[in-house]
């Protein structure tokens, strides 16, 4: 059956026809004509994030995700949404240890106001004092809601503090509370003439437009920006772990939460495809391996999850187990860490690899359907991978992953010398609480 679906999938995404050119202020851009709706989708990728701040800073970058609406020289306060909407189009934003991407989507006929919109916050973005304090405010409150309030991230904030000694990726993206209120004035304007300069950015155009007419625009609206120096590079190499680490966190909460976590080389490594390939069968749709085992099978969890992130430094190879009410989180651990070692010492059987290739090749196809999906990935693979042309290769990569690839990716990380576990313990005592 899978073997059909992988051989029924459109080739290498059909090799998009994608202009690719750097504005003379080293701004890369990528177009893409898709006609089939009269819309268009217009992302930027700026290569900051996490990863490029220090104690003291943290959280910095995803403070710029909410400060970039907020008004600048030519359009004001609250009016990139307000033309944004007028002219039929939505955005958002996201950040991450890597970068800061910011999305939008809209009728074609408004890509010049868009880039205009653009333009005037990347070159001319408002500091004003009442403002920085009001989505200080507001940063300060997501973090209570995303991190102190939430069982899922207080406990993945916590394991990655401990997988990483001294890589910055031991930090959260939203930063740490302390920091969030330390922000100084000088810090926000360094961080963005860094961060924000045209020479740190890529981007992506798809959609109903013309390649000549949308580089026109381009070149009208963002060229004329001047480029600064990029942020410095990131030096700081992770040690090898040499021992498992261990965290448990104790506090209210109805159900224990289990995480487990395996340092991984960085996007551009050979072994990512089969990282990947892994990944999804062990742990995507419910006939992967650990969602048979521990959810149908023993019935020792309601959920199990994993993540293969790719990232422009090694990265994490990321676990979650939600046990059942009244499982002791460690029976759930020896499940899991007992599939984990199937893998190791066995290869896979061809059917399991062909499925877990094809799921693989769905989702991304799937995103591949819909402009902004084209617009994410387009981006994704130049700014991860060097190339955007690489998308194209895709199901190439993955054909070659072979059953002896996901064992030896399994035997050289998945193993309890680099591992860190994270544990969540429901405790409503007194004593858990303080």
């Amino acid at each position: 059956m899978w073997l059909a679906v992988l051989l029924c999938l459109p080739a290498a995404a059909q090799e998009l026809q994608v202009s690719a050119t750097t504005l003379e202020n080293g701004m890369r851009l990528l177009i893409h004509e898709d006609h089939d709706i009269p819309n268009a989708a217009l992302y930027l990728f700026y290569r900051v994030g996490s990863r490029n701040e220090r104690p003291g800073i943290t959280g910095i970058s995803h403070f710029f995700e909410h400060m970039m609406f907020n008004g600048a020289k030519k359009y004001g306060p609250q009016q990139f949404d307000i033309q944004m909407e007028k002219h039929g189009g939505r955005n958002n934003a996201y950040t991450s240890r890597d970068l800061t991407v910011y999305t939008n989507w809209f009728p074609s006929n408004a890509l010049e106001l868009m880039l205009d919109l653009e333009a005037d916050r990347i070159r001319d973005l408002a500091f004003d004092p009442q403002i920085i304090e009001s989505e200080r405010g507001v940063v300060a409150n997501e973090r209570r809601q995303s991190v102190d309030n939430s069982n899922f991230g207080l406990l993945y904030e916590q394991l990655n503090a401990a997988a990483y000694t001294a890589h910055p990726y031991a930090w959260p993206v939203i930063g740490w509370a302390s920091d969030i209120q330390a922000w100084t004035m000088q810090d926000l304007k360094d961080h963005f003439r860094m961060g924000y300069a045209p020479n740190n950015c890529v981007v992506v155009i798809t959609g109903a437009v013309k390649t000549a007419a949308a580089l026109a625009l381009a070149r009208k609206y963002l060229e004329p920006i001047p480029r600064q120096d990029p942020p410095p590079p990131v030096r700081t190499r992770e040690p090898e772990q040499l021992g498992e680490r261990r965290v448990t966190v104790r506090k209210p909460a109805q159900l224990p939460l289990l995480f487990m976590s395996f340092h991984v080389p960085d996007a551009r490594h050979e072994d990512r495809s089969a990282l990947e390939v892994l990944g999804a069968a062990l742990a995507q749709g419910r006939s992967s391996r650990l969602y048979r085992r521990l959810v149908d099978r023993d019935q020792l969890a309601v959920s199990v999850n994993q993540s293969y992130s790719w990232s422009l430094d090694p990265g994490q190879f990321f676990l979650s187990v939600q046990p059942r009410s009244g499982v002791d989180p460690a029976r759930a651990e020896a499940a899991l860490t007992e599939e984990l070692e199937k893998l190791r010492k066995e290869e896979i059987p061809a059917s399991e690899l062909e499925k877990a290739r094809s799921l693989l090749l769905v989702d991304l196809y799937r995103d591949l359907k819909t402009i902004a999906g084209k617009a994410q990935a387009l981006g994704q693979f130049e700014v991860y991978l060097g190339d955007h042309r690489k998308l194209f290769q895709a199901r190439e990569e993955l054909a070659k992953v072979s059953a002896a690839d996901v064992r030896r990716v399994a035997k050289t990380y998945l193993h309890a010398r680099n591992r860190t576990v994270a544990t969540l313990i429901p405790d409503d005592s007194k004593e858990g609480a303080q």
